[in-house]
């Protein structure tokens, strides 16, 4: 039987921080509101002590150990939980690193198990190092995802791509959301030399829509900063993030759905962004779209490798396009509506403005849907949807073929990929 330990001793000093924190935000906000300045000193006097007191207390009842195929955690302070994890569901471990956490050498598990939710399953925060990255190891390999209890996997890793650091600026700088904050913020000021009175009745308007396109860029530069892509016995490897690191683990035989973009203004330098849904790996809010990178800048033909060598096969060229007819329902988007099919993945790309194309491995389908609103009914088409397990990329939708097309598609993607799952 293992023995139970504890996180680390200073845990108590970082989880007593963040309860602060949380009481400082709202004290100052209380305190300018109401210009109560001795009152908010008052409650942060008392508010010090007591995070102190919670963060010792928490970590004095919390413990966890690695029990045959299972992780163990007790926690909880006022109500006591027993977290029993199951390694045989385990999707992958990630090992997360806040910039206070880094600057005391310590870091965070959080574990992804399949049908496990929105959150993390029994995240342990906080451990050394070292031995959280040893407790990573150990739980992959009991997991089954290395076949060996490899203690040194680390060093088995091959480094594939290392994103430049002025590429990934250049194209955040290219992106849609950085663009159209640009754009409004160019129009603001023209109107404030104008039309003063225009431009100050917009700001209240404006102002929030420039906030969140401009915060949007902001935490895709610190998330996706020195990004790394490595090869490793247990999947590929990706380390990134500027004020938080992370090194998250995507399991090869685990993705669901692959996209690759490209907008507009990328397509001149050939870059486009790779991006994949993995099985069980949920994030938490909009922590799911910003860690769903697998590549977030790269040429074409590097990322097409890149892809490629995650799915174990070469693609099919997606050269059936649309009908003519679709023009009528997507008289911008009908040209690049297109469609590839092989025994092992169905490709489609869809968009003007910023291309995607979606792969989908037949082995991962989950349903095949056919559906034909009034207007495609009239011009004898419909579209047919390809369902994954993914959550953020829940598969691919061939929009607008030929009505006699799409039902053949149906049946031909059913025999595929009822073969492919028995390969």
């Amino acid at each position: 039987m293992t023995e139970w330990r504890r996180l680390h001793p200073l845990t108590p000093l970082l989880r007593g921080g963040r309860v602060l924190v949380g009481v400082l935000v709202v004290v100052v906000q209380q305190g300018l509101a109401q210009s109560s300045v001795l009152a908010s000193l008052v409650v942060l006097g008392l508010a010090v002590p007591v995070a102190l007191v919670y963060g010792l207390v928490s970590w004095r009842v919390t413990r966890y150990r690695l029990e045959g195929d299972e992780l163990q955690v007790d926690s909880g302070v006022l109500q006591r939980r027993q977290r029993r994890v199951p390694l045989r569901r385990l999707q992958s471990v990630d090992v997360v690193r806040p910039l206070l956490a880094r600057v005391l050498g310590l870091a965070e598990l959080r574990l992804e198990v399949a049908g496990g939710g929105g959150d993390a399953e029994a995240p342990l925060a906080f451990l050394s190092e070292a031995d959280a990255q040893r407790l990573r190891r150990q739980m992959l390999a009991r997991s089954g995802a290395l076949e060996d209890a490899q203690e040194e996997a680390d060093q088995d890793e091959q480094l594939l791509v290392q994103v430049p650091s002025r590429a990934l600026v250049v194209s955040i700088l290219l992106s849609g959301p950085t663009v159209a904050a640009g754009a409004l913020l160019a129009l603001l000021l023209v109107a404030l030399v104008v039309e003063p009175a225009v431009a100050a009745g917009a700001l209240p308007l404006a102002g929030p829509l420039l906030l969140g396109l401009g915060s949007f860029a902001v935490r895709r530069l610190l998330t996706e900063y020195g990004f790394t892509v490595a090869e490793s016995p247990d999947g590929l490897r990706l380390r990134h993030g500027l004020l938080e690191t992370r090194a998250q683990t995507i399991p090869l035989g685990r993705v669901q759905t692959v996209r690759v973009e490209q907008p507009l203004l990328w397509r001149r330098r050939g870059w486009v962004r790779v991006e994949v849904d993995v099985a069980g790996y949920t994030g938490r809010g909009d922590e799911q779209q910003l860690t769903s990178a697998l590549l977030p800048v790269a040429p074409r033909g590097f990322a097409g490798q890149l892809v490629e060598r995650v799915l174990g096969a070469a693609l099919p060229a997606p050269t059936a396009t649309a009908p003519r007819a679709a023009r009528w329902l997507a008289p911008v988007e009908q040209p690049v509506l297109r469609l590839g099919v092989d025994d092992r993945h169905v490709v489609g790309t869809s968009g003007r403005l910023t291309r995607h194309t979606d792969i989908v491995p037949l082995a991962k389908v989950q349903s095949l849907r056919r559906t034909q609103g009034p207007l495609q009914r009239r011009l004898g088409l419909a579209s047919v949807h390809v369902d994954s397990a993914g959550r953020r990329l829940a598969g691919l939708t061939a929009q607008h073929r030929d009505a006699a097309e799409a039902d053949a598609l149906v049946d031909d993607l059913a025999l595929r990929a009822r073969a492919a799952r028995t390969r």
